[in-house]
């Protein structure tokens, strides 16, 4: 968890100099003067920022190390299986497309998002149970 906490930690001080820079920019060059919501919003990212790489840096602590966090660990040091994936799916190309219509639904109509939801609950279920063939010996 070592890099995860560095690139969290490290990750918040941009956000942090850009929320200032930012201030700076607003306060010198609108004649309104600073813009708060963008200091507030991007200062904000880099608090949150910084809580997440202070959470794992304490969960870090807590825990033993892993094998990513040793650079001369193998990668049969890893253990657990990471799951089957199915190298030849095609489903996720029909529940893209009612993500599609799902959205599109959103802008033109209920009834476009109707279909899409429609879609979506089809293309979802024969993607989660594409590989199901019923129970044996019954």
């Amino acid at each position: 968890m070592r890099i995860e906490t560095k690139l969290f930690q490290y990750g918040a001080v941009p956000f942090l100099i850009v929320a200032a820079v930012y201030g700076w920019a607003t306060w010198k060059f609108t004649p309104t003067g600073v813009e708060p919501v963008g200091v507030v919003c991007i200062g904000l990212t880099g608090v949150m920022t910084g809580m997440v790489g202070f959470y794992l840096a304490n969960t870090a602590r807590k825990l033993d190390a892993r094998p990513e966090d040793d650079p001369a660990a193998r990668i049969e040091d890893v253990e657990g299986d990471y799951g089957f994936f199915s190298p030849h799916s095609w489903w996720p190309l029909p529940l893209a497309g009612a993500a599609l219509l799902l959205f599109l639904g959103l802008a033109v109509g209920w009834w476009v998002f109707i279909v899409g939801f429609i879609f979506g609950v089809i293309a979802l279920l024969g993607w989660t149970f594409e590989y199901y063939r019923g129970d044996i010996g019954i």
